[in-house]
């Protein structure tokens, strides 16, 4: 079965860096014209500069991903240097610890936000394109979207409360777009991310020495996955061979949410 993107168009937002940067870098790799999208200036800048020139498929924009004008530039630049898009993956998460007493720090609403709302938003403003351009076409697949999603939606953890909820509220978002947007063949698919070497984990085990280890042990693969192992999942729902695969929300975590972190008692 082939996942071939080849020859498509895709918007990674989130892909200064981490998750983001492997699966753009992935798509690439596997012949799509891709957006790099950011808030990172300069990290876009240093990842895709000097690769921009030399390769047409690719063009990155950086920007304030949570306005909506910022949102609509974005698409704006793809549909300019690439004529549509194809696929979208809504890779841009922010990831905060909160204090489930402390109710005016502002987390909670700024995850929301950063998480949730933006990508409302930007599925909203590509899904319409998607629709334009399949006017004329009776058949196939219209357009893919593809959330990052966590298995912290799933998994009770008060120090990230905030984030949690926002990933919950991802799930849910997930699956109504996918009800919704299937009339005019849009689907609408999650990967719920384990533990990923991503920038924030990166840089909390720089942080807490013992974390790798709680981690590891937590997780019956016993390891961190790199940010490239899951760019296989993202590719597979953002192809046609994934055509009869909608709402749903592709757990890749090494197995860590199927045990019970308690131990038993020992006898």
């Amino acid at each position: 079965m082939s996942f071939s993107i080849e020859g498509k168009t895709a918007i990674v937002t989130g892909a200064a860096n981490g998750v983001g940067l492997a699966i753009a870098r992935h798509f690439v790799d596997q012949g799509a014209n891709v957006m790099f999208a950011d808030m990172d200036e300069a990290r876009l800048s240093h990842e895709c500069g000097a690769i921009v020139e030399e390769d047409g498929n690719i063009r990155y924009f950086a920007g304030d991903l949570r306005e909506r004008l910022t949102l609509a530039n974005l698409l704006s630049a793809t549909i300019d240097a690439f004529d549509r898009v194809d696929i979208l993956v809504n890779g841009s998460r922010q990831v905060l610890p909160s204090d489930p007493l402390d109710l005016d720090d502002g987390t909670l609403e700024a995850l929301m936000m950063q998480n949730v709302t933006n990508t409302f938003r930007l599925s909203q403003m590509v899904a319409k394109r998607m629709i334009k351009q399949a006017a004329d076409k009776q058949d196939g697949q219209a357009g893919a979207i593809v959330n990052l999603s966590s298995i912290a939606s799933r998994r009770t953890q008060p120090e990230l409360l905030g984030f949690s909820v926002s990933m919950a509220a991802l799930d849910q978002l997930t699956r109504s777009l996918a009800v919704s947007l299937a009339e005019h063949r849009i689907r609408v698919n999650s990967v719920a991310l384990g533990s990923v070497m991503s920038a924030s984990l990166s840089q909390a085990l720089k942080e807490h020495d013992d974390y790798r280890k709680e981690i590891e042990g937590h997780t019956p693969l016993a390891r961190i996955a790199s940010p490239a192992e899951l760019t296989q999942a993202v590719q597979f729902l953002a192809s046609e061979s994934a055509g009869f695969i909608t709402g749903q929300i592709m757990t890749v975590d090494g197995g860590r949410t199927l045990i019970d972190p308690v131990g038993a008692p020992a006898h």
